[in-house]
């Protein structure tokens, strides 16, 4: 018996949204910042990826399959970006209003 491609890929990405999330879950508050500035050079990469997506293909057509999924991956990975880069900076925020209170 022969599994369906569609159906394997299709579980594959729905296990590591469930590893994903627990992982993520689970890091304590002072490893997230140093966790998030990785992900943030992984987006800056994703974003290289997706300028070349989104260019790539026929130039007689507007809208490719590969442009538009090119341009949603631009935008999703500068969303996640510059979440990252305020959150990064609320956490460091906290962290140096606490070492105030000890002086």
């Amino acid at each position: 018996m022969e599994i369906d491609p569609f159906i394997f890929r299709l579980s594959i990405f729905i296990l590591s949204i469930f590893i994903g999330y627990y992982v993520v879950w689970s890091v304590t508050p002072s490893l997230h910042t140093p966790l998030m500035s990785v992900t943030n050079a992984i987006s800056s990469v994703i974003i290289v990826g997706a300028v070349i997506a989104a260019l790539a293909g026929d130039s007689n057509k507007i809208f490719n399959t590969a442009n538009i999924f090119g341009f949603l991956a631009i935008l999703l990975a500068a969303i996640n970006i510059f979440g990252g880069f305020l959150v990064t900076q609320r956490m460091l925020a906290m962290y140096k209003k606490k070492q105030k209170d000890k002086k």
